[in-house]
C-alpha cells in the first residue's frame, strides 16, 4: 500500500478551486518534487498534505501507520522567523513537541534526539548560539534538524533553498538527497528550481491549476510539459 495516496482531490482558497481531480501515490523512500508557477496550487497541497486544509472533493490517505503529527516539515521563512530570537539548541528541540505527548518538560529521548539531529547536519557547534544570528544556510539546517525531530518517515519542504546562494542551495540539495537515499525518508519538495529537481528527484508532479504532469523523472523530462517550463527558466 502506498504510504501516501491523493485520490481524485480538488482544494479550494476563499471560496475558489485552486486545482481540481488531482490523483497520485508514492510509496516509502520516494522523492516527489512539486512544480509549477505561482498560484499554480503547490502550497495549497501542501496545507493539505499537513491536514491544515480539508479538501473539498476526494480524499487524502497516509498507510504505514503514519499520523499527520509525525510529519516533519520545513516551512517557507518571513522575515520575521528569521529574527526568531532562540537558541538553536531550543529551536531543533522544538520538533519532539509532539512526541512528547502530554510531559511538561523534555526528557532524556528528546534531548537524545536533538542532539543526534544536529550532529546528523554538522551543526552542533552551533547549539547555544541565537537563531537569527546565523547564516541563512546554517538557519535552514537548524529547521531541517528540528523536521527530522519530528519524523523518520516523510519530510515536506516548501521552496527550502529560497534566499540562499547557489553553492550553499547545492549542498543543501545534496543534504536532502542523502537523507532520501541513505535513510530512507520519503520527500517531498514544493521548487522552482526545475533543472535541480530533475536532478534529484524520482517523481515530478507539475501543477497549473491541474495536473499537467505525474510520472518519474525520466518520462518528465523528455515530455513537452518539461520542455515549455525549462525554457522559460
Amino acid at each position: 500500500m502506498a504510504l501516501i495516496k491523493c485520490d481524485d482531490v480538488t482544494m479550494s482558497y476563499e471560496g475558489v478551486n485552486v486545482f481540481e481531480h488531482l490523483s497520485f501515490s508514492l510509496d516509502k523512500g520516494d522523492y516527489l518534487c512539486i512544480l509549477g508557477e505561482n498560484g499554480s496550487g503547490k502550497s495549497t497541497l501542501m496545507k493539505g498534505l499537513l491536514g491544515l486544509l480539508k479538501p473539498t472533493g476526494g480524499k487524502i490517505e497516509y498507510s504505514d501507520g503514519l499520523l499527520r503529527k509525525q510529519i516533519g516539515y520545513l516551512p517557507q521563512q518571513t522575515a520575521v522567523q528569521r529574527d526568531f530570537p532562540a537558541t538553536v539548541w531550543e529551536v531543533v528541540l522544538s520538533g519532539t513537541l509532539n512526541s512528547r505527548g502530554l510531559k511538561p518538560f523534555y526528557g532524556k529521548k528528546e534531548k537524545a534526539l536533538a542532539e543526534k539531529n544536529l550532529e546528523r547536519l554538522s551543526i552542533s557547534h552551533l547549539k547555544k548560539k541565537c537563531y537569527r544570528e546565523l547564516s541563512g544556510g546554517q538557519q535552514q539546517r537548524v529547521l531541517l534538524a528540528r523536521a527530522l525531530c519530528a519524523t523518520k518517515t516523510l519530510l515536506l519542504l516548501d521552496e527550502p533553498v529560497t534566499g540562499l546562494d547557489p553553492v550553499v542551495s547545492a549542498e543543501f540539495y545534496e543534504l536532502i538527497g542523502d537523507l532520501n537515499k541513505k535513510d530512507k525518508i520519503t520527500v517531498i519538495m514544493v521548487s522552482h528550481d526545475v533543472r535541480e529537481s530533475v536532478k534529484n528527484a524520482s517523481h515530478i508532479l507539475h501543477l497549473e491549476n491541474k495536473t499537467c504532469y505525474y510520472g518519474s523523472v525520466k518520462d518528465y523530462v523528455s515530455s513537452s510539459i518539461s520542455n515549455q517550463f525549462i525554457g522559460n527558466v
